[in-house]
């Protein structure tokens, strides 16, 4: 059954956070970088997506693990920067 609140259903946002996490997980596999990058950018886009259906759906621990993800996806964006494998090879 759907959960409507407000006269607004947000059950529709679950499909397009689906459709862009598998993007992005495609994108991350990649050996280019520029493709890395963008999956990065595309993971902490269904991040948000998803923590708003979270809070519609009022899945708390799906937020929460969407938040921890999200720390993980800045970590990857940073560490997949040029300079970064530069600064690693230097260490």
């Amino acid at each position: 059954m759907a959960l409507v609140r407000s006269g607004v259903s947000l059950d529709w946002v679950q499909w397009p956070a689906m459709v862009v996490t598998v993007l992005a997980a495609w994108l991350v596999a990649s050996q280019r970088e520029w493709k890395r990058n963008w999956g990065f950018w595309c993971f902490l886009a269904s991040n948000v997506l998803w923590a708003a259906w979270g809070a519609y759906a009022r899945a708390y621990a799906l937020i929460v693990l969407q938040v921890c993800l999200a720390v993980l996806n800045v970590r990857g964006t940073v560490k997949n920067r040029p300079d970064a494998e530069d600064a690693t090879a230097r260490a």
